[in-house]
């Protein structure tokens, strides 16, 4: 992947404009929350930020991991243990797998809390909801919380159902839609302002704001933001092709085009490619079978959820009775999308059903905005 850049101004995270956010941090017990894109580019490359505070003399007493743990290269849904950082020998928590909120006793040391991680802007990639954790215990054990944001590579566009709180989970936490064009800090203003955290204690947040970000299509991340999302392509076709996540199809986990292709040993297709274990996946679905199916690594960037993808691989299934799997309506986020198209609707008509909340949350998202939209 490039660098994040824009023009004519280049485009500086949060995190590279150490003079916004460092004294803050002087004389502080500071917890850390990132993975291995939290990063801040230097003359001679890029450094990890617990690397880069640590030589500055900043005290970090533990860092808190999420999924794919703290140097990023866990699998997806693997169990990341507790353990130290090898590099540091700073203690390191997981907040993934059963404990996924800060505790008391592991926020007993710490006087203020940094967060710096890259999302991809799509409601079901957990570091929205690890944020959202972070911020309601932060907020119950009176530590601010200071937030270095980045960019979201998919900020150019707000599509899909928005989420129904009955299927509330941790691959989707809030009423908003699957994408929804906002960076994380924009994002934790809403939690705030919507009062979505599950306590009543005010929570002292400071968002370190991006200079010259634009919410337009084009930006590219510097490293991937998970193992299974290798490229720019793969980062915005995910929306798209984790609707077909939870059913019988592939979306290419045990190959190198996670996120690019799709398929199943039923189709009838010249394209083929047979999931095998490997980095992002240890047990990739239809492991070892011959798939046939849809490359779409030339594709155009989406402006949009590409509904047709999903509505095709339905269509062309041979058993429609086990295309879905029981996980669909947490990736969906309602009971609908299911029957929509069981009923044969077509992307017009299920579109139509999202317009109404779609709306709504287009109206409700422009107050916490830190960046004008284009």
């Amino acid at each position: 992947m490039g660098a994040c850049s824009q023009t004519p101004k280049e485009l500086l995270t949060a995190a590279q404009q150490t003079e916004q956010y460092l004294p803050f941090l002087k004389g502080k017990k500071v917890g850390f929350v990132g993975n291995h894109n939290s990063i801040i580019e230097s003359p001679v490359g890029y450094r990890h930020m617990v690397d880069s505070l640590v030589q500055l003399g900043i005290n970090i007493t533990k860092v808190f991991g999420p999924e794919h743990g703290f140097r990023g290269n866990a699998p997806d849904g693997e169990i990341i243990q507790d353990g130290k950082d090898l590099k540091t020998a700073i203690p390191i928590v997981s907040l993934y797998w059963k404990n996924k909120k800060p505790s008391v006793d592991q926020l007993s040391d710490i006087d203020l809390m940094l967060f710096d991680m890259q999302s991809v802007g799509v409601r079901f990639y957990t570091y929205l909801s690890t944020l959202h954790l972070v911020m309601e215990a932060c907020a119950e054990n009176n530590i601010p919380l200071i937030i270095l944001d980045r960019p979201n590579p998919n900020g150019h566009y707000i599509d899909g159902p928005v989420l129904d709180l009955n299927h509330s989970t941790f691959v989707g936490m809030h009423p908003i839609p699957i994408v929804y064009g906002m960076t994380l800090g924009e994002m934790a203003q809403m939690i705030v302002g919507e009062k979505w955290l599950d306590t009543a204690i005010a929570l002292d947040l400071k968002v370190i704001p991006l200079a010259n970000y634009h919410r337009q299509e084009g930006i590219e991340l510097p490293f991937p933001p998970s193992p299974n999302l290798p490229n720019a392509q793969a980062v915005a076709l995910y929306p798209s092709l984790c609707l077909l996540e939870p059913t019988k199809i592939s979306i290419g986990r045990g190959t190198d085009k996670q996120f690019q292709i799709y398929g199943h040993p039923d189709f009838q297709s010249d394209f083929q490619f047979t999931p095998q274990p490997n980095e992002g996946s240890k047990y990739p679905k239809l492991e070892g079978k011959l798939c046939k199916g849809v490359n779409l690594q030339s594709e155009s960037k989406p402006q949009k959820i590409r509904l047709e993808y999903l509505l095709q691989a339905y269509a062309d299934s041979q058993n429609k009775e086990d295309f879905f799997l029981d996980s669909f309506e947490r990736i969906a986020g309602n009971a609908e999308l299911r029957k929509q198209i069981q009923q044969g609707m077509n992307a017009i008509q299920i579109r139509a059903s999202w317009e109404p909340k779609l709306s709504q949350f287009k109206r409700k998202r422009k107050q916490y905005l830190i960046y004008p939209d284009e």
